[in-house]
């Protein structure tokens, strides 16, 4: 319960915003926030903890949003049951995209372009296929009930994908403590050396695509219900895949709260472009772009690690007991 106590902590103070304020500003700017550091999430556990970088998780992303959006147009599926089907469809995309790439022993920059790959034959599907609306994109009808997924107020939107990141936050936390997630991270560190020790490498790390997979599908699917719009270049298209390894890296690769920094900071600079240049186009990709260098090149271990620097450099010495003195001297 300690582990979780910060987690717990911080969502509860994020939760009393909308108590706040009610400005849909702000709110719009936190849940899209939060959004990406859902997605961040998703890719933190896979690349952060596992080593294994993609730059294609648009691919479930858009595949949440789609299933989503399609099973309540098109066939009636209540929005609740439809979201959690898009959930399942992403993870099953993932797992799928993972054993052809892990079973064929991709690695690196191989993986990296094979999940790129899939992505953009995903979002040419979805940009021509009857079934996504093709080039027009889906709409979902609106009709503000909370049995349809929908509000009068961004407030319980916020509330909901909140608790969306609260649950990857405490997921990925129980990972961290599990003996799964040791073996996750000895793939990290030395993938041959675990392979030697008797670890399954290739189910460890399909097991993490699959994780990795449903929590972006679980982003996708909000943002379907969110904006009641989905087409192929927003469901699939590299702005979401980019975000998603920004947030993490910028905010602490590998660390529990990496993405939710790293968020926070890349949609502050994101707004604060725009308010003093303007919609300028790809000029936020030019300060994101100058940020991950700068990162790397100084605080390779993001904004978390140099807060935990920090932290231990503020914190005073531990004083030894003087039972512990006594048995020194004994």
């Amino acid at each position: 319960m300690r582990g979780l106590a910060p987690i717990l902590l911080a969502v509860a103070l994020l939760a009393t915003v909308p108590l706040i304020t009610s400005s849909n500003v702000v709110l719009n700017f936190l849940v899209m926030t939060f959004l990406i550091a859902l997605v961040g999430q998703g890719w933190n556990l896979l690349g952060g903890y596992g080593c294994q970088y993609s730059f294609g998780h648009a691919a479930f992303f858009g595949t949440g949003a789609y299933v989503t959006a399609i099973l309540q147009m098109r066939y009636g599926i209540n929005a609740w049951l439809g979201f959690c089907i898009g959930i399942a469809a992403g993870a099953l995309v993932g797992a799928v995209i993972g054993a052809l790439s892990f079973r064929s022993g991709l690695k690196g920059s191989y993986f990296a372009l094979v999940t790129l790959a899939f992505a953009e034959v995903l979002r040419i599907i979805a940009s021509v296929a009857p079934i996504t609306g093709a080039g027009v994109g889906t709409l979902i009808k609106l009709d503000l009930r909370p049995e349809a997924f929908q509000f009068q107020s961004r407030a319980p939107f916020y509330w909901i994908v909140l608790a969306l990141v609260g649950l990857a936050l405490i997921l990925v936390r129980r990972i961290e403590d599990s003996r799964f997630g040791a073996y996750l991270v000895a793939v990290r560190e030395n993938e041959d050396a675990a392979k030697a020790l008797g670890v399954d490498t290739t189910m460890i790390k399909l097991a993490a695509m699959t994780i990795s997979a449903a929590i972006t599908a679980a982003a996708g699917g909000f943002y379907a219900q969110y904006f009641l719009f989905v087409d192929a270049g927003i469901a699939y298209g590299p702005w979401i895949s980019v975000e998603a390894l920004l947030a993490p890296i910028i905010g602490g690769i590998g660390t529990v709260f990496g993405p939710l920094l790293g968020a926070l900071v890349v949609k502050t600079l994101g707004e604060l472009t725009k308010v003093m240049t303007g919609d300028a186009p790809g000029l936020d990709l030019v300060i994101y772009g100058s940020v991950l260098i700068l990162v790397i090149a100084f605080a390779p271990r993001g904004i978390a690690g140099v807060l935990g620097d920090l932290y231990r450099r503020l914190r005073p010495p531990s004083r030894i007991a003087p039972a512990s003195l006594e048995r020194g001297h004994g």
